[in-house]
């Protein structure tokens, strides 16, 4: 969700959260006042200590990714390809070997 730290953006966020039936117990952020309006006391954590995890897992992402673009010439066309390229990472983030 891309927007303002306001609440109308919180709102939108939690709106559509619940159209593509995720259910939560908590959500994190980084103490923002609107979105402890909108998800209550009992609903949301805010600090950076909650956050950081997510944001260097995020950027390991990106920066994975981009080497597979970067690092060659030739890359395949193939669609089947770039998308089994893209699980080779994913797979390799999660559990370190491929």
């Amino acid at each position: 969700m891309w927007g303002n730290r306001d609440k109308k953006t919180a709102e939108k966020l939690k709106e559509r959260i619940k159209e593509l039936g995720i259910s939560y117990d908590l959500i994190t952020t980084d103490t923002w006042g609107s979105f402890l309006s909108v998800y209550g006391e009992g609903g949301h954590v805010g600090g950076k200590e909650h956050t950081v995890g997510i944001e260097g897992n995020n950027c390991r992402q990106r920066h994975r990714i981009r080497r597979v673009f970067g690092r060659t010439s030739c890359f395949s066309k193939s669609v089947f390809k770039h998308l089994k390229s893209f699980d080779m990472a994913f797979f390799y983030i999660n559990y370190g070997f491929v």
